[in-house]
């Protein structure tokens, strides 16, 4: 008898529970629910991805940087053009875009520089330089402070030490 019992309780239990469902409260509560969370997370998620474009134009700025200075060892002035250096990512005369970046280059006897600039106004801009003071090349990489400005031009090269970057500039060669 007991046993007879405790199957028809569980009957009866497993029959309740196929007629619920959930109510309009407990969906709505769920819906508010991944509401927020989507809200915490996609600006994290967008910032992100704006990171993973500017590093492109780091990682350029600093390519074009290190040809420079190997190409100014072996010749007597800083390569004037893209195809000079040869490097591959960035091909032209004097001017060369990407799908996020418009790169323009400019080299002389003691000087040379690189800027990236953003073809989209939530991006960083960049610009690098080198210089060549007493047989020495100093390279330097400078970030733009917010999304949307020029890229920060580098300033007259001083014949006694690397040029800084320009104020409120970050300094990325350090």
């Amino acid at each position: 008898m007991k046993t007879e019992l405790k199957f028809k309780f569980l009957q009866h239990l497993n029959r309740k529970k196929q007629n619920e469902g959930f109510t309009l409260l407990e969906l709505l509560i769920v819906i508010i629910i991944l509401g927020i969370l989507a809200a915490i997370g996609l600006p994290s998620l967008l910032n992100q991805t704006a990171k993973a474009k500017q590093a492109e134009a780091k990682q350029n700025v600093g390519v074009v940087n290190r040809a420079q200075t190997a190409y100014r060892t072996e010749n007597t002035a800083f390569a004037s053009s893209f195809d000079v250096l040869g490097i591959g990512i960035l091909t032209g005369s004097t001017s060369s875009t990407t799908t996020n970046y418009s790169y323009t280059i400019a080299g002389g006897s003691d000087t040379a520089t690189i800027a990236a600039t953003a073809r989209d106004t939530a991006l960083k801009a960049y610009s690098g330089g080198n210089s060549r003071i007493d047989e020495v090349i100093s390279s330097l990489v400078c970030e733009a402070p917010s999304p949307g400005t020029t890229p920060p031009l580098t300033p007259a090269v001083s014949t006694t030490a690397a040029p800084p970057c320009p104020p409120n500039y970050n300094d990325l060669s350090k």
